[in-house]
């Protein structure tokens, strides 16, 4: 089973233990920059990646399906987010918490930036929303990263990422 993330014909398609790296790297970042409610939705998105609550295989986005905003402004607002978190987690932000060093996750964010960058949110609202409301979030105080409200019994990393027991 895999999971897939991306628009149109840019797909990043990763295994169930690829998208555990893929979502282990990006969601310190999205959480670190996170300043704006659209950006913590994002961020809420890509928490809800984690499969050990929605199932492993059950994961993934199409960006298509994200309401990127309804003026040109905040479309190239949050696309420029996704690319800067993208970015943030490039340079291993807080990838300490992984306890190693992922292998493979610099090749899946590369191409998810390639993915992103090329995307052209549309202007049209989608049919369903895919982020979730700022009400459904909240926040891991030990781990700073965004979580889920109805899973808050621990963030990705409390319950047993890569990384929980490095600290």
């Amino acid at each position: 089973m895999g999971n897939t993330f991306g628009a149109g014909d840019g797909r990043l398609y990763l295994s169930n233990g690829g998208t555990d790296v893929f979502v282990e790297v990006l969601l310190p970042a999205v959480s670190g920059l996170a300043r704006c409610p659209w950006e913590y939705r994002f961020g809420g998105l890509v928490a809800l990646q984690d499969q050990e609550l929605m199932g492993r295989g059950a994961v993934g986005f199409d960006l298509a399906e994200i309401h990127w905003g309804r003026t040109a402004p905040r479309r190239d607002a949050a696309k420029g987010f996704v690319l800067r978190a993208i970015g943030l987690a490039e340079r291993r932000y807080r990838w300490e918490l992984l306890g190693q060093e992922p292998p493979h996750a610099l090749a899946y964010l590369q191409r998810f930036r390639k993915i992103v960058a090329g995307f052209e949110p549309p202007e049209v609202e989608p049919d369903r929303d895919v982020l979730p409301q700022l009400s459904e979030l909240g926040c891991c105080v030990r781990h700073r990263v965004l979580s889920p409200v109805a899973y808050l019994d621990g963030c990705l990393f409390c319950r047993g990422g890569i990384g929980s027991g490095s600290e």
